[in-house]
């Protein structure tokens, strides 16, 4: 009996400005990236394996926070 395919791992869905997925398509043509998805996936990946301090300065994280909550993305 045939081995089942290898599931792909799970997946969250993030939502992008039009304005920067445009410019990731415009970025990954003729490259070896077949999809958005795969070159944000990929940059956050090289970005999480880096180590050493936050980017964020406390302050900094505070005005993002209280951005993506007036934006309703976090309560």
């Amino acid at each position: 009996m045939p081995e089942a395919p290898p599931r792909p791992p799970a997946a969250r869905t993030v939502a992008l400005p039009e304005e920067i997925a445009r410019a990731i398509e415009t970025r990954i043509r003729g490259s070896a990236f077949d999809s958005v998805d795969a070159f944000v996936a990929f940059v956050l990946a090289r970005l999480l394996e880096e180590p050493g301090p936050s980017a964020f300065s406390e302050e900094d994280e505070r005005q993002l926070k209280e951005r993506l909550r007036s934006l309703g993305y976090i309560d």
